[in-house]
């Protein structure tokens, strides 16, 4: 059964907190979204938008302070800021939302939908890059090899950051042009004699790892499983690279639109001028987050517990040979549940402020619920590769194998949700 987290309505709950409270925690989200804008312009992550952009019709803006057209910061500053500013547009959301009944209504509406729209648009390049990490990762284990990973998805080099803008094709000087061409004809030179020799009955070589051939030999019987990995991985690799180069430009778009300007200016006026109710000023915030808290409590009672705590159960494993390419209808109240439990959480910061205690098992859950969506996501990739027409057996079968595997993780993530929501039920007097 699901219990509290935080006693928000109770005598050890403090004083009551008013809505001052909330005004303070909006404009200081306000400001990290602002500071986190500030930081992505700097590091170049604008730039690229603007020159992309130009030529466009005439009365658009001009690249602010910070856009001098230059290549910007490492890559890892560009990351930093997009987390910060899905981050804050996260909590901006989510606290409007929970507490909507002390906002004016007309601009709660208006800014809210716009505010998920930016941090869901965001979200996605990351997502894909991730979702190939971890499928990569799948293969290799259940190929029985341990090659060298690939750079992680904020590395330019192995995910390179989208090319199909105009400025970034403009400014490559021949002799860079040259040297990445001669980089991709290495790249497929090694890697077709490799398919070539596994192909040819070589089934002890790892997955991709050249040169780790034989370090871990496989059975007999695996050897077609080996040489369907390879195939499999790459054309995971191709599909989700893809997806994620135009969800990176998806991304610059969206950065530069006259939409996310017309957010960022809401987003700049919060952050000096919250617009709650008159009666905000004396309401109390703990039965709003009270709410919040009930909504969660009742999504986890929905949700089957007593089956994920069994281990091994294959639950997740059901329908996993339906031909719907919908995602999977059982993972969607797993999800609802995470989607709650983070309001639930940013409804305590709220009340709390920064004083807000940190609770351990609320994060694991949340942790898992994580874990779940990841594996849920990878399985649904998995499967819709297996869609692709006319590929190998031996491809088609690597990734099926890979499928059940990511289902057992979505089994796992639901095991070890219920696990850390029983201790809570527990250690509560």
């Amino acid at each position: 059964m699901a219990q509290r987290h935080h006693d928000l309505t109770g005598p050890a709950a403090g004083p009551a907190t008013t809505g001052d409270a909330l005004a303070g925690y909006l404009r200081d989200q306000a400001t990290e979204f602002l500071r986190a804008l500030r930081l992505h312009r700097e590091s170049g992550g604008a730039a690229a938008h603007h020159s992309s952009h130009a030529g466009g019709p005439a009365g658009r803006a001009q690249p602010r302070a910070g856009d001098d057209g230059t290549a910007g910061g490492p890559p890892q500053d560009r990351t930093d800021a997009v987390r910060a500013l899905r981050r804050s547009a996260r909590r901006i959301s989510g606290s409007l939302h929970t507490f909507r009944p002390l906002l004016d209504p007309a601009w709660s509406e208006d800014i809210r939908p716009e505010l998920a729209w930016l941090s869901g648009t965001l979200a996605l390049e990351h997502a894909y890059g991730a979702r190939l990490e971890r499928l990569l990762l799948a293969l290799n284990r259940l190929s029985g090899s341990t090659p060298a990973l690939p750079a992680p998805p904020s590395a330019p080099a192995p995910m390179p950051m989208p090319v199909p803008l105009q400025a970034q094709t403009q400014l490559q000087t021949p002799t860079q042009t040259q040297t990445q061409t001669q980089t991709q004809v290495q790249t497929q030179t090694q890697v077709q004699p490799q398919v070539q020799r596994q192909t040819g009955g070589a089934a002890g070589q790892a997955l991709g790892g050249g040169g780790r051939a034989g370090a871990h030999p496989a059975a007999p019987d695996r050897g077609h499983l080996t040489v369907g990995a390879a195939k499999a991985g790459a054309l995971l690799d191709r599909q989700l690279t893809l997806a994620r180069t135009r969800a990176h430009s998806t991304a610059l778009q969206a950065l530069g639109s006259a939409r996310f300007h017309a957010v960022a200016d809401k987003v700049a006026v919060l952050a000096s001028e919250v617009p709650l109710t008159p009666a905000a000023a004396t309401a109390d915030l703990r039965p709003l987050a009270r709410a919040a808290e009930e909504r969660l409590a009742d999504a986890v009672t929905a949700l089957p517990l007593r089956t994920a705590g069994s281990p091994y159960n294959a639950e997740a494993l059901i329908h996993g040979l339906s031909s719907d390419p919908a995602p999977h209808p059982q993972d969607a109240p797993w999800h609802q549940v995470r989607l709650l439990l983070r309001l639930h959480r940013y409804a305590c910061e709220v009340v709390h402020g920064s004083d807000a205690p940190l609770d351990v098992r609320l994060l694991t859950a949340g942790q898992a619920l994580d874990r779940h969506r990841d594996a849920s996501e990878a399985a649904s990739a998995a499967a819709q590769a297996a869609r692709t027409p006319r590929i190998a057996p031996a491809t088609a079968y690597a990734l099926g194998v890979l499928h059940a595997d990511q289902r057992h993780e979505v089994e796992a993530a639901r095991y070890a949700f219920q696990r850390s929501w029983q201790k809570q039920a527990i250690g509560t007097p």
